[in-house]
């Protein structure tokens, strides 16, 4: 399958509902693959601040959704926002990663949270801030918003003893969140993976989020558990890291992301059955993959649409 092939095909998903894309996309790496060198020559040279600020156009050319990793480090604003959408088709949706700022229970110990470090988060879960900081400046561009992840950072004894207490913290956080957006929710912690959580997400009509992570079930187990759907108007998935694999290893291991560097079947084939399960079902449906899954996400999804 040639890359205009690969187009036609992902937009043909689209059409059904079916999304699929990336988990960013400012890699240099997949230039000669999905990106035009030459769109990004300055004075004779390859110019790495034109190529970052202006490639989602092109990628949006193959694409229809992205998943914008940057929302999770930042609160954005309604400038970066409209940055975004400037450079996309009026149909393409963008999925964010909901800032940190809002689902860390305590701030790990890491320089870019200066003395907030190791620290307690008092805004975590705070409902009003989520409304005012990231939902407030997404309302102009809500018909390009794909849907909203909170995802949670592994969960240690000393921040919740028991699952069910995270059950009841989220529960009440949900139940003051507006209707009309699409909102899911990303584990790292597989114990927390039990009915009551189901049945939580099910209740206000958020999606579990399926996610490949280093200490996650894999997808297919997670799929095959009951009642995991718990949606009735989408259905998302998070190809990221193989389980089992740190993230520090897998950039190491495959940075710059130009090619694959390692198969793995389970996500290929759990993405696969993903995309033949939905079809059958009227409602809409992301798909996302990561360069650290493989080594290079274009040509997982190359092979996914494939098989």
């Amino acid at each position: 399958m040639d890359s205009l092939q690969l187009r036609e095909k992902i937009q043909q998903l689209a059409l059904d509902g079916i999304y699929l894309g990336t988990s960013s996309w400012k890699y240099a790496g997949w230039i000669g693959q999905l990106y035009d060198e030459q769109r990004y020559v300055y004075r004779g040279k390859f110019a790495e601040s034109r190529f970052e600020r202006n490639c989602l156009a092109e990628y949006a050319e193959t694409f229809k959704t992205v998943c914008v990793d940057a929302a999770y480090y930042q609160f954005p604003s309604e400038k970066y926002l409209a940055g975004l959408v400037s450079q996309v088709p009026e149909d393409f949706l963008f999925t964010f990663k909901v800032t940190d700022h809002i689902t860390i229970k305590k701030y790990p110990n890491l320089a870019r949270f200066g003395p907030k470090a190791g620290q307690k988060n008092e805004d975590y879960l705070r409902a009003d801030l989520f409304l005012n900081a990231f939902l407030k400046p997404m309302e102009p561009f809500r018909g390009n918003v794909g849907c909203l992840i909170f995802e949670f950072s592994r969960f240690y004894k000393s921040d919740y003893e028991h699952g069910r207490d995270f059950v009841e913290d989220l529960d009440r956080f949900l139940e003051q969140l507006p209707k009309g957006w699409r909102y899911g929710v990303e584990m790292r912690n597989e114990k927390f993976l039990h009915p009551d959580y189901f049945a939580m997400l099910r209740k206000h009509e958020v999606a579990h989020i399926y996610n490949s992570w280093t200490a996650m079930p894999p997808v297919l187990e997670q799929m095959a558990m009951p009642e995991t759907e718990t949606s009735e108007e989408f259905t998302a998935a998070r190809l990221l890291l193989k389980p089992g694999w740190d993230y520090e290893k897998a950039v190491k291991s495959f940075s710059p992301y130009k090619e694959t560097k390692e198969v793995y079947p389970e996500a290929r084939q759990a993405a696969a059955d993903l995309i033949k399960r939905m079809k059958e079902k009227s409602k809409k449906k992301f798909i996302y993959v990561n360069n650290r899954l493989e080594g290079n996400a274009l040509r997982t999804i190359k092979a996914v649409v494939e098989q």
